[in-house]
């Protein structure tokens, strides 16, 4: 669990703690706050406390006080003081009187009693004692009697509300889910503790959710982990869900708010509980009187540390404590600062100031001093009227020495005394006093050294203790003490919270005298009183007795009708004694309609119109004394019947199948007799399914399962002494409606339908607010809704159906109670559409009587298909569109024949099937029934502006696309001579002539020039046709020479080259005695090499295969003589040869050609070039260099350099070269290209 953050100080010094009080007498708690303005706030159970008689709240500077008065067994609850973010809570405990009890049941009515006799004086209440604290910080919770009242008919409390307020604050403040909730723990640092949480799960259908908070917002779910871990468990047989949080070795950091939230649907709970983390021990301690003790010699009583024991030797030996030794320096360690003077004040300590510096030099390590030999000790202690030596050792004598106290240089006097003795400087201080209590300094040149001194008084003794005393309310009550000293400082505590100035409590000091004087005792005043010094304490008990009280007029019972007056009037013997006025057991305060009044010995009532809350039992109870007066005050009134919460004519609405339940309220004194009917007849209030029931202050209509005949009037009747009322009432049963008839499909499109159907018989009572409708395939079970909003008219569209499939749709009426009944299905229907209109219309041709038409096929043809097309045309000029095919034509082309020349028509196809026509397309212009000339143009493919090479026994189908109108004369020639039809197939139509040869040989290769004729005008293109084979082998392949494991090879070019470029040469080996073939070098380009590395003593042969575009020559010419690898000592000596330079300047020896380029089809320039060393290759646009360019792609291997050009556009024609570079010259070709737009 990540740590939280670190807990704020808390605002209070000093904080309530939880008290255990009679009924009757007071609870008094004190909270001191660090602040003198500081705000605070008091809550019981969560709500925040107004000042009022029943509590009187005081603010004192740093101290607030809570006073409870009249404790009764209802302020038994859990208190809380808040101030800025801190907030501490208590307990009151309250404990009954012996021999005493309480009765009577609040809910029950009272009954008529007699006046109640004055009751006995009660014997004075304890002083309330502080409730014995559990570990968890809550009071001890056991059992105590409460207090028993004189009359066992009637409930007494003194709260603040009426009896429905209270039991709804009540209900508020018990937990709705939590059976058991988590409770505030303390736990030590690194050790466990655990949280539980207990929901019952007795009205829960699922488990509960519940989460655990640190302070406001801080989810704890998401840090579960090494310290923090969540579990939950269920008890099948209690049927309890318990949650915990199990804290695993905890930190300081870990205290503060924690809250438990459980959630259940709408229901919801939460609690906050506090986790405490204190301190472990350590395992060392320092004990403070060892670490004060001198440190000097024997003899220098002045000199070393203060020995701080002495302070509590006196009170050591007055008093033998059997408690365990206390030491003041682990006190002081882990106390907080405000702490501090409540500490020194209780363990006698008055040099406060210098422990808390010794405090802080306590880890400080000393820096040796270059001025002083030895300086002085961080304190001293000295008792008042003594004389004080302090002591420094120079290392320079010579060196200027300055004392300083608080900061001021010290000047020699008759008090203090400088002394020189060698490298000794002292300084005495004669007749010390409280004033010599300071910081001391001495300054040796640029180096100091401080110390504190220490004054120490005797402690204070009491030599004259409290007195117990017995006092009566309203007198004046003076505790008196006496101590050893004059104008000593004592403190006055009461139960054992400590009293400040205020107008109840004022202190007085004369000399050694010390009093407290309480101006006007009350029975709050009841209780221990303790003074405490430095050197001792004194404990006295005070109790404060009521005077005696008669009644000399009691309360009489009255009757008093509605709207009258009603008085309530008693008489006391002591005109001072206030009181309180209680009905049925609530504090009542006075008001508009009540009036309360204290006029001498008179307590008066007075209720300015009588209502029924009014009525009940009424008692006055004298403060601060047990008895009692009561009285009943009655209120009679005619029966009326309550109906505003309905409308003006009562109507009510009911769903049929549920419960009805109708609350009406009646009022009337006596309780009126109820009669329910309708029509006719009464309705009875025995167990039927409609009955009737009656209570005190309403009466119930119950209809456990409504039905469609309970619809009606019905009629109230009550009635008592005082008169008769009667009302009428309305009730309506509404259901969902019927279902309604099966639709009706109107219409069919290709994914839509159009559908309508009729409302229901019955509507059940509520008008009809839409439909609901659902279609489905005819063959599926599964239907689909397709309106989420409802439909209001009896009309819908379904779409997004598919074509072809059959379907089926039904409807659900919709009123205010809910849904209806499907209807039956309607017939099932097959959604289908014509096609689209057909694409691409165009005008393939025009003669002087005919126009030839093609098209493509519509785009979305449906599952209707595709019957054909019917073709249109109608004249400029004209409306009447006339069918040019009596029947459907299949194909995307057609010829209207018989049109007048020289006239112009529209043209217009449309696509036709089972659904019907689609949408025509339509030519956009008029065409002109007249023969066009269009000049001749070849439209030679890519791949045939280049050599088109083809290998032998391949077949060859050249398709040449070209235009012109009328139909051209194509013509084909070979090198100037026509063409040989027995090799040759030639096939012409309109648009393209094709060659074909079935079988290629070698003498195909050639010019072919294609020519294309209109009238005289005509175009020409030539094709470049290479039909190439594997090529011969070499002519002759010799041996040159032999030495050591090298042989020399020689041969000539092949007869044949296949009619393409030699590539290259692949050279094998074989040994004479096995005559396997081995190959050595491959695509070797010279006529003559070198083989290296042979086995010496072997005999080889070597054969030669040459190699082109198509492949390696089938056979390979062989050596002659075979090579013997002579061994060693037949060394040959090979004659000296001159190295052949094999540089070359760069020369290209295939140029680039001028191309043609579609626009958005890749287009390559190629070209070889050879040179040695190898040279460089740089290509230009427009002499440009092309670098780094996505669109241009370059490549060169074997001397073959490509540049390809990606997708080109009309901008990327221009003069494209290529240049080669070496360290011995360059070459450059060029070529144009142009780049065209395909049409």
């Amino acid at each position: 669990m990540p740590e939280p953050a670190k807990k704020a100080a808390s605002a209070f010094i000093k904080k309530p703690k939880a008290l255990e009080v009679s009924v009757g007498s007071a609870a008094e708690y004190v909270a001191e706050t660090g602040k003198a303005d500081a705000k605070v706030k008091w809550q019981r159970d969560g709500k925040d406390i107004q000042a009022s008689d029943k509590y009187v709240i005081k603010s004192e500077g740093v101290q607030h006080t809570l006073i409870v008065n009249n404790v009764v067994k209802e302020d038994e609850v859990v208190y809380a003081v808040i101030s800025g973010t801190s907030k501490v809570k208590f307990e009151l405990k309250v404990k009954q009187e012996e021999g005493k009890e309480t009765t009577g049941n609040p809910a029950e009515p009272a009954k008529p009693a007699e006046p109640a006799k004055p009751a006995e004086p009660a014997k004075p209440a304890e002083p309330a004692k502080p409730a014995e604290q559990k570990e968890d910080g809550s009071a001890n919770s056991a059992e105590i009697p409460t207090l028993q009242l004189p009359n066992d008919s009637q409930v007494w409390s003194c709260g603040e509300a009426a009896t429905e307020e209270l039991a709804k604050l009540d209900d508020s403040n018990r937990s709705t889910l939590f059976v058991e909730k988590p409770q505030s723990g303390t736990v030590t640092v690194g050790e466990d503790i655990t949280f539980v949480a207990k929901i019952e799960a007795k009205d829960l259908l699922r488990k509960p959710n519940a989460k655990w908070f640190k302070g406001k917002w801080l989810d704890l779910a998401s840090k579960a982990g090494k310290h923090l871990q969540l579990k939950e468990s269920f008890d099948r047989i209690t049927r309890i869900h318990t949650f915990e949080m199990q804290i695993i070795k905890a930190k300081e950091n870990y205290a503060g708010n924690y809250r438990c939230e459980v959630t259940w649907k709408d229901k919801f709970d939460s609690c906050i509980f506090d986790l405490e983390v204190i301190e472990a021990p350590e395992v060392q301690q320092i004990d403070i009187r060892a670490a004060f003790k001198r440190s000097g010699g024997e003899g220098q009583d002045d000199a070393g540390e203060l020995d701080f024991s002495g302070l509590l030797k006196r009170r050591a030996m007055k008093e033998e404590s059997t408690e365990p030794e206390i030491d003041v320096w682990e006190l002081l360690k882990n106390a907080q600062p405000n702490e501090y003077e409540k500490i020194a004040f209780e363990y006698g300590i008055t040099d406060l100031r210098g422990l808390l510096k010794r405090l802080k030099r306590i880890k400080r390590e000393e820096k040796k001093s270059a001025a002083f030999a030895k300086i002085l000790e961080p304190g001293y202690q000295v008792e008042k009227g003594e004389k004080i030596k302090f002591v420094v050792d120079l290392a320079d004598p010579t060196v200027e020495l300055k004392w300083y106290r608080n900061g001021q240089e010290i000047r020699p006097s008759p008090k203090y005394i400088f002394e020189h003795k060698g490298t000794l400087r002292m300084l005495t201080i004669k007749n010390c006093t409280m004033a010599d209590d300071a910081a001391y300094q001495v300054k040796a040149g640029d180096e100091k050294c401080t110390t504190e001194l220490f004054v120490k008084e005797p402690p204070i003794l009491i030599t004259r203790q409290l007195e117990d005393r017995n006092e009566l309310v309203g007198e004046r009550v003076e505790l008196e003490c006496e101590v050893s000293e004059d104008d000593a400082q004592v403190k006055w505590y009461k139960n054992g919270i400590e009293l400040g100035a205020s107008p109840k409590h004022r202190f007085r000091t004369e000399g050694k005298k010390h009093w407290l004087i309480i101006p006007e005792a009350s029975k709050a005043d009841s209780g221990t009183y303790s003074v405490k010094t430095t050197g001792g304490q004194s404990t006295a008990v005070m109790k404060v007795d009521m005077k005696p009280l008669k009644i000399t007029q009691d309360l009489t019972d009255q009757v008093v009708r509605a709207g009258q007056q009603a008085v309530l009037e008693c008489e006391l013997s002591e005109a001072s004694v206030g009181g309180k006025w209680y009905k049925n057991g609530q504090l009542i305060y006075p008001g508009e309609h009540v009036k309360i009044t204290h006029r001498k010995n008179v307590h008066k009532l007075v209720v300015e119109k009588m209502t029924l809350e009014d009525d009940g039992d009424y008692t006055f109870i004298p403060d601060g004394y047990s008895m009692q007066l009561g009285a009943k005050l009655r209120m009679i009134d005619a029966p009326k019947i309550h109906l505003d919460h309905l409308a003006k004519t009562p109507e009510i609405v009911v769903v049929a199948g549920n419960k009805l339940r109708l609350d009406v309220p009646i009022t009337g004194e006596p309780m009126p007799r109820i009669v329910w009917m309708k029509g006719e007849k009464a309705i009875m209030d025995t167990g039927g399914r409609v009955r009737a029931e009656s209570f005190p202050d309403h009466t119930s209509l119950v209809i456990e399962t409504a039905e469609k005949d309970d619809s009606g009037q019905y009629k109230i009747v009550v009635q008592n002494e005082a008169g008769e009322d009667s009302a009428q009432l309305k009730i309506k049963v509404v259901d969902i409606p019927d279902a309604p008839a099966p639709p009706i499909v109107t219409e069919v499109g290709g994914d839509w339908c159009s559908m309508t159907w009729n409302p229901p018989n019955y509507d059940g009572s509520s008008p009809i607010l839409g439909y609901v409708i659902e279609r489905k395939k005819k063959q599926s079970s599964r239907w689909m809704r397709l309106n989420f909003d409802l439909c209001k008219e009896m009309t819908f569209e379904p779409k997004n159906m598919i074509e072809g499939i059959p379907y089926e749709v039904r409807v659900f009426a919709v009123n205010a109670i809910g849904m209806s009944k499907p209807s039956e299905p309607s017939k099932a229907f097959v959604p289908l559409a014509p096609t689209s209109e057909p694409t691409l219309l165009a005008c393939d041709g025009v003669t002087d009587t005919s126009v030839s038409l093609k098209w493509r096929p519509p785009e979305r043809i449906g599952a209707a298909g595709l019957d054909g097309y019917r073709i249109e045309y109608c004249l400029e000029g004209t409306n009447e569109w006339i069918q040019s095919n009596t029947e459907l034509t299949d194909k995307t082309k057609y010829t209207i024949n018989g049109l007048p020349t020289g006239e112009k028509i529209y043209v217009r196809v449309k696509a036709v099937n089972v659904a019907g026509e689609s949408a025509p397309i339509c030519m956009t212009t008029a065409i002109l029934i007249k023969e066009v000339v269009v000049p001749p143009k070849i439209r030679l493919p890519r791949q045939l502006k280049q050599t088109y090479i083809r290998k032998v026994g391949e077949s060859l189908n050249l398709m040449i696309p070209f235009q012109g109108k009328p139909r051209p004369k194509v013509i084909w020639t070979k090198d100037g001579e026509p063409l040989d039809s027995n090799t040759v197939n030639i096939r012409n139509t309109d648009t393209d002539t094709v060659l074909f040869i079935r079988k290629t040989e070698r003498k195909h290769s050639g010019n072919y020039e294609l020519t294309v004729q209109v009238d005289k005008i005509q175009d020409k293109a030539t094709i470049v046709i290479q039909i190439v084979e594997k090529p011969g082998p070499p002519m002759v392949v010799k041996i040159v020479e032999v030495w050591d494991t090298n042989v020399a090879l020689e041969w000539s070019l092949p007869k044949d080259n296949g009619n393409a470029a030699i590539t290259g040469y692949t050279i094998q080996k074989a040994d004479k005695k096995t005559m396997d073939w081995f190959t050595v070098i491959e695509h070797y380009h010279r006529t003559n090499c070198v083989i290296s590395d042979l086995i010496i003593g072997n005999e080889y042969y070597f054969r030669v295969y040459s190699e082109n575009m198509c492949g390696l020559s089938d056979d390979g010419t062989v050596t002659k003589n075979s090579a013997l690898i002579q061994k060693e000592g037949l060394a040959l000596k090979p004659p000296k040869y001159n190295d052949f330079d094999f540089q070359e300047v760069p020369k290209f020896t295939h140029p680039l050609i001028n191309t043609v380029a579609v626009a958005g089809y890749n287009a390559t320039l190629n070209c070889s070039v050879r040179g040695n060393p190898k040279p460089t290759i740089c290509w230009m646009k427009n002499r440009m260099i092309i670098d780094k360019d996505p669109r241009y792609r370059m490549f060169s291997n074997q001397g073959v350099c490509t540049l390809e050009i990606r997708k080109p556009s009309p901008y990327d024609g221009g003069l494209y070269s290529c240049k080669a570079v070496n360290a011995l010259g360059e070459d450059e070709v060029e070529c144009k290209m142009e780049v065209k737009v395909a049409q």
